[in-house]
């Protein structure tokens, strides 16, 4: 019998999100041209919408690692811009 709980990831800033949340956070951060400019697959840039990029990510490996690591980049900005003021 496996009595472990998951093991927790302090230190990860991916877990416990959804593709959901990252993506709209990358739009909300980038807008849809943004994101397309960065991440030049079609689902960005013809009729964009949350629903049909979350398919096409999630059939598509490599898109959803350049996602994942443009929101890792964002946070870093981010976090770099609140150091600075």
């Amino acid at each position: 019998m496996n009595d472990q709980a998951p093991k927790e990831q302090p230190r990860n800033p991916l877990h416990g999100l959804t593709l959901e949340a990252i993506l709209t956070a990358l739009v909300d951060h980038y807008g849809w041209d943004g994101l397309g400019e960065r991440i030049p697959v079609r689902c960005f840039n013809i009729d964009p919408s949350i629903p049909s990029s979350l398919r096409f990510l999630r059939k598509t490996p490599w898109a959803r690692e350049k996602v994942e690591g443009l929101y890792l980049f964002m946070l870093r900005e981010e976090r770099r811009a609140g150091r600075g003021s």
